[in-house]
C-alpha cells in the first residue's frame, strides 16, 4: 500500500515516501481510519539532521517485515518536527512526563483522542544494550489496546492529568535553596575525568551550562564556575565543535566514513595525512587534490 507523504511540502517526509510503512500525515482522516479500524496510532516525529532519525529510518521503516506489522496492527503517521513544531511540542512534554528524558526520532503511541499511552526515543532493529527491539515494542502495544484496553485507558488518563495540572508547565522563580540544590545535583553527577555530567554517550548540556554561568554570576559560586569551565573545555577540544565551520553539533558519531573516503588509496591502503598546500597555495585543496598529495603508509 502506497503511504501519502509523496504530495508533502516537507523534505524529512518526501524521504519516507517510498517507505513500504503506509504513513499518514498529521491529519483528521488518520484518526478516523485508526477509529474505523479500531487500532492505536504511531506517531514519529523527527527532522532532516538527526542522524538517528536516519538510522531508524533505515532499520525499521525500510524492512518489509516491520512495515507489515504496522500496517496491519497501526495507523502511523510522521511528522517533521520543523514543519509542526506545536505538534512536537505537546508531545515532547509528554514524553518528558512519562520518561524523564527526550529526543529525537521521537516515537508515541495514542488512542483516539490524540492523547499518548506511550512514549520514547529511539529504538533497534534488535535487542541490544538493554533496550527492546522495535518489533517487540510493537507487539508489546498492539498486545495491550487490543487485551488489557482498560489499563491503556488508565494510562493515557493518568498523562492527560499530569500534563493538565496546575503548575506543569510553569513552576514559577525558584528561591537560593532551590538553585543550591540544583548545583549540588550537577556536582554529583559531574564527570571530573571527561567532564560533562553522567555517563557516556553525552550531548551539550545546554541548560545547565547557562544555569551554572547564570548562578556564578549571581553568586560567584566557584563550584559552578569549576563545572562550567570544565565542560566547556572538554567539548570545545572534542569532536561536537566544528573546528572550520565553528559551533557544536547536538552529537558526533564515530565513523570511519572519513578515512574511506579520504584517506583510502589505490594501493588497499590508508594514507597518513593530508597535504595542506596545492598549487602553491595554502587553504585550497580539493579530495581528489588531498588524497594525490598525502603521503602514503603501507598498511600491516
Amino acid at each position: 500500500m502506497a503511504n501519502r507523504l509523496a504530495n508533502s511540502t516537507s523534505p524529512y517526509l518526501l524521504a519516507h515516501a517510498a517507505n513500504p510503512v503506509d504513513w499518514w500525515e498529521w491529519e483528521e482522516a488518520a484518526f478516523e481510519e485508526a477509529r474505523r479500524r479500531n487500532l492505536p496510532v504511531l506517531l514519529s516525529v523527527g527532522y532532516p539532521a538527526c542522524h538517528w532519525c536516519h538510522v531508524m529510518a533505515h532499520e525499521s521503516f525500510e524492512d518489509e517485515a516491520t512495515a507489515a506489522y504496522l500496517n496491519k496492527h497501526f495507523v502511523s503517521i510522521k511528522i517533521d518536527r520543523e514543519e509542526r513544531p506545536d505538534v512536537d511540542a505537546v508531545y515532547m512534554n509528554a514524553t518528558q512526563a512519562i520518561t524523564g528524558h527526550g529526543g529525537w526520532p521521537m516515537t508515541w503511541v495514542l488512542d483516539h483522542d490524540r492523547v499518548p499511552f506511550f512514549a520514547d526515543t529511539y529504538f533497534p532493529d534488535g535487542p541490544r544494550q538493554g533496550s527492546p527491539s522495535f518489533r517487540q515494542v510493537l507487539e508489546a502495544l498492539s498486545d495491550a489496546w487490543r487485551n488489557r484496553g482498560d489499563d491503556v485507558g488508565q494510562t493515557a488518563e493518568e498523562i492527560r492529568r499530569r500534563l493538565q495540572a496546575p503548575g506543569a508547565q510553569h513552576a514559577g522563580a525558584l528561591g537560593r535553596d532551590a538553585l543550591a540544590r540544583a548545583v549540588g545535583t550537577l556536582a554529583r553527577e559531574f564527570d571530573p575525568a571527561n567532564a560533562g555530567f553522567g555517563a557516556a554517550p553525552k550531548f551539550p548540556p545546554s541548560m545547565a551550562l547557562e544555569f551554572l554561568l547564570r548562578n556564578h554570576a549571581r553568586t560567584g559560586d566557584p563550584l559552578s564556575k569549576q563545572m562550567l569551565d570544565a565542560t566547556c573545555v572538554a567539548m570545545a577540544r572534542g569532536g561536537l565543535y566544528d573546528q572550520l565551520g565553528g559551533g557544536f553539533a547536538r552529537y558526533s558519531v564515530d565513523s570511519a566514513d572519513f578515512l574511506l573516503r579520504e584517506l583510502r588509496t589505490a594501493e588497499g591502503g590508508f594514507a597518513s595525512a593530508l597535504d595542506a598546500d596545492t598549487e602553491g597555495s595554502r587553504g585550497s585543496s580539493t579530495p581528489g587534490h588531498r588524497r594525490s598529495c598525502a603521503r602514503r603508509s603501507a598498511t600491516r
